[in-house]
């Protein structure tokens, strides 16, 4: 039983130690409106123009 104790505290030692030089950590969980967590996402290409008809299209009856 012992031997589960200790492991366990070394374990967990070594996750502490692992996660302070992980550098910046958050662990606190999920933000909500507060501040932007992600890098802003990019413009939308513009909308390409509208292809002419073509000339079966164009001499179609309407």
């Amino acid at each position: 039983m012992w031997k589960i104790a200790v492991g366990f505290a070394l374990f967990a030692g070594l996750a502490l130690f692992i996660l302070s030089k992980g550098g910046d950590i958050d662990m606190s969980g999920e933000k909500h409106g507060i501040e932007e967590t992600h890098a802003p996402a990019a413009a939308p290409a513009a909308a390409p123009a509208p292809a002419a008809p073509s000339p079966a299209q164009a001499d179609a009856p309407k």
